[in-house]
């Protein structure tokens, strides 16, 4: 199975921007003005352009707003150097949310990006999670 990540963002060159500037994606190619393919990591990540207060398409969905906010659901990108890859998003303009918190092999840092979406940044001893 492949998986594809989909982030809506209210424009697209500074998201662009910010995604390879904060994590050292690649941008493969804009579609139609309003999406963009960015590759680098495991899964290729879409960004797509949806104006504030535009309507998700989903019954029960709020109207889109790119303040600060929080999902039950995020991405967490696994980097090598923890502290390093914690400066380079910050320098980006990525918003540091929390201490290094280290747990079962890992240390995760949470931030935001620009627009208001959560992710973490994960460095793990091994291959993954470990229990102590």
């Amino acid at each position: 199975m492949k998986i594809l990540v989909n982030i809506d963002v209210p424009e697209l060159a500074p998201a662009i921007e910010f995604y390879r500037s904060a994590l050292g994606l690649s941008l493969s190619r804009t579609m139609d003005d309003d999406v963009a393919e960015l590759t680098g990591g495991s899964s290729v990540i879409y960004l797509l352009k949806n104006a504030e207060g535009s309507n998700p398409g989903r019954r029960l969905a709020a109207p889109r707003r790119y303040a600060g906010h929080w999902t039950p659901v995020h991405i967490d990108f696994v980097v090598d150097d923890i502290e390093k890859a914690a400066e380079r998003v910050a320098a980006a303009g990525g918003i540091r949310e929390s201490e290094c918190v280290e747990w079962d092999g890992s240390k995760c840092i949470t931030f935001s990006d620009p627009f208001g979406h959560g992710f973490c940044l994960i460095e793990f001893a091994g291959e993954t999670y470990v229990e102590d």
